[in-house]
């Protein structure tokens, strides 16, 4: 090759180099100009929604869960009050780099759409907001109900609210009592052997698993008042020796397990110097505490293992502590009497207007009202047999949602989580409807009624008891 041709050769190569490093400025210039312009734009849009993270089936279940938005700036702190949730639940909301997020205190209800405006959404550096708006629904509810004295032995069985759609969950020859959580059922049985058990499964009753009981020296004994935690997949109930004497044998103590390791050893719960005997108890939602009832009449508030006792005096039962509620309503032994738990005030439980006659349950909402079971009385005062089921406001503006025929009889009263619902336990026909023989004895023929919680509209009538919003069985 010519010293001439490499000389242009060379030449050439340089040229398409200056061009390609040219062309490639001219690029990198332009995504910049664009790169400052997207900015720019988003900037001048305010943050902008890139994901949304919310569980509408958890939601309708239980407290506490979340809906999470992400956004394309760092945003300065949201307020409450730039929140609104329609229709309306209670909720807290925060602020972390670009995301914010509105934790629902409650259960929220059933087959319902949700909308969450957040107005006013900055950036950290300032400019323009944005309004966010996001939209989801959650699905129907199911619920689980027992129905003893079949053919094939004592059945949990799952239903939707139409009552249409039952499938059976769990068997077994006898089934004192079951709780639901969150990921298990639990169910308190007797065995073949007529000796107490408890029997963990899935949702769906698979995968069986004996809970390992409190029975000292291969000893029997008795479960009672089984209760599970609104998280946590947390059980308690009181256990009784079957061997009792007045030198030896434990009488209603009350422990707590975790289905999460159901191979572990139940905890006794033991509040130092008290009455170790447990009349009443209850877990305190969204807590690790438990207040208790002791044989006594002592009140106490305790920790998830029986420490830092708080005594709240003298009481005779315990009506409930409402989900999403520090305020528990007891009985003391001249009024009922409305507890907050995070501070031990107390005040009278409001007196309903009208008055609703002989009150015989008081069941607390979220909101501060109540739901009271009484008798109705005729023009002269005397008992007609009914039963009202009425709904008194925290003001006490009651409002009666039912009445109950002069042949039934109420057995227990209990509230939906979201508190949407009131499910009523009844004996039809209560002089014919024998109760069996169990420990915890039910009539041969219950039957559970629901009904909404705003004005008593009936909705649908089950076959069975001890329905899976009941967080402590009838007394």
């Amino acid at each position: 090759m010519s010293t001439d041709a490499a000389t242009r050769r060379t030449r050439s190569g340089r040229r398409r180099s200056r061009a390609f490093v040219a062309t490639f400025g001219i690029v990198v210039g332009l995504l910049a100009v664009l790169g400052l312009a997207g900015a720019a734009a988003s900037i001048a849009q305010g943050p902008r929604v890139t994901e949304t993270s919310v569980d509408p089936e958890a939601a309708a279940v239980a407290s506490g869960s979340r809906l999470i938005v992400t956004t394309t700036q760092s945003l300065a702190e949201v307020d409450a009050s730039q929140v609104t949730i329609t229709p309306a639940t209670p909720f807290v909301v925060d602020t972390s780099g670009r995301s914010v997020g509105v934790r629902f205190t409650l259960p929220l209800w059933d087959d319902t759409e949700y909308t969450v405006t957040i107005d006013g959404v900055g950036s950290l550096g300032g400019g323009p907001t944005a309004t966010i708006t996001e939209t989801f629904r959650t699905p129907s509810t199911h619920v689980f109900l027992l129905q003893r004295g079949a053919n094939d032995g004592d059945l949990v069985y799952r239903t939707d609210l139409t009552g249409q759609n039952a499938v059976p969950v769990f068997r077994h020859p006898h089934i004192e009592d079951f709780r639901a959580t969150a990921d298990h059922l639990v169910m308190s049985v007797r065995t073949d052997e007529d000796r107490a058990g408890l029997i963990v499964t899935d949702l769906d009753g698979e995968n069986p698993q004996d809970l390992p009981l409190p029975v000292e020296d291969g000893g029997d004994g008795y479960v009672s008042n089984l209760q599970t935690a609104d998280r946590g997949e947390r059980i308690g109930y009181t256990f009784s020796d079957a061997q009792l004497d007045a030198d030896s044998g434990r009488e209603s103590r009350l422990f707590t397990a975790s289905l999460g390791d159901p191979e572990a050893d139940a905890v006794a719960i033991e509040v130092e110097g008290a009455d170790p005997r447990v009349a009443e108890w209850r877990f305190v939602p969204d807590t690790d505490s438990i207040l208790l009832l002791s044989f006594d009449g002592s009140l106490l508030l305790t920790g998830s293992a029986g420490e830092g006792a708080t005594a709240l005096g003298a009481a005779i039962a315990i009506n409930g502590i409402a989900r999403g509620s520090s305020e528990a309503v007891v009985d003391r032994v001249d009024q009922p009497a409305v507890i907050d738990l995070t501070d031990a005030s107390e005040q009278p439980l409001v007196t309903p207007d009208p008055d609703l006659g002989g009150t015989s349950s008081v069941t607390p909402l979220p909101d501060g009202s109540t739901i009271r079971t009484a008798a109705v009385l005729d023009a002269d005062g005397i008992p007609t047999g009914r039963t009202s089921i009425a709904r008194v406001a925290a003001d006490g503006a009651a409002t009666v949602l039912t009445e109950t025929a002069e042949t039934d009889a109420v057995i227990q009263v209990c509230v939906s989580p979201s508190a949407r619902y009131v499910a009523v336990l009844m004996a039809p026909d209560a002089v014919g409807n024998r109760y069996d023989t169990y420990q915890l004895p039910l009539p041969e023929r219950p039957e559970t009624r629901i009904l909404q919680v705003a004005d008593g509209e009936p909705v649908v009538a089950l076959n069975g008891s001890s329905i899976s919003w009941c967080q402590a069985p009838p007394l």
